[in-house]
């Protein structure tokens, strides 16, 4: 148990394609989480979430899988959302998770572990900053980017090799995404945050 008390960390996997990476990046970055006293890990997949893909009327009562998912991504300190990177942007269903909620994500730190060729994500990740600035949520600095991320097998086909860059940058992000998680939730308890 951290001195704080334990953070609430939420792992979305952001594509829901047949053959997806998403997956494997995640477990990987959730073992590292879990490493660490402070965290406890909820990883969320969206293609099993079952988030329907057209958004209602504001008066409409809120479908099944949207009020289920509700109290998971309010309970959370902090989000690490996986991402490919498809022409330059993020995946659709990731877009249409974010705006399904509001203040399930206001005043609370959020990072991007991002994947696809040479870029290794960093357009999605770019564009997640703007579309996460209008629900009030705290884009951190640091990311974990995984460009042309099939080079990092190892020989005996486990993901990724120990020496990799990535595991460095993983362990850095959850540093501050520790620091950011327990300022922002003592921030809110002493203050709600109104968006």
């Amino acid at each position: 148990m951290a001195e704080n008390g334990t953070l609430r960390m939420v792992v979305i996997v952001g594509s829901t394609r047949a053959g997806r990476f998403g997956p494997t990046v995640a477990e990987w970055f959730v073992g590292r989480a879990r490493r660490r006293p402070e965290w406890d890990v909820d990883l969320v997949d969206l293609a099993r979430a079952g988030l329907p893909e057209t958004l209602p009327d504001l008066d409409d009562e809120l479908p099944r899988p949207v009020r289920a998912l509700a109290p998971r991504l309010a309970a959370a300190d902090a989000f690490v959302l996986v991402t490919p990177e498809y022409n330059r942007g993020f995946p659709a269903p990731l877009k249409t998770a974010i705006d399904w909620y509001h203040d399930q994500w206001c005043a609370k730190p959020v990072t991007v572990v991002s994947y696809g060729r040479e870029s290794g994500g960093r357009y999605a990740t770019e564009q997640l900053r703007q579309v996460l600035t209008e629900v009030h949520a705290v884009t951190i600095r640091d990311t974990v980017v995984l460009p042309c991320y099939w080079d990092e097998f190892a020989a005996d086909g486990g993901w990724p090799r120990p020496a990799s860059e990535c595991v460095a940058a993983a362990d850095s992000v959850l540093d501050r995404l520790s620091w950011w998680a327990y300022a922002l939730r003592e921030a809110r308890a002493r203050r709600p945050y109104r968006p």
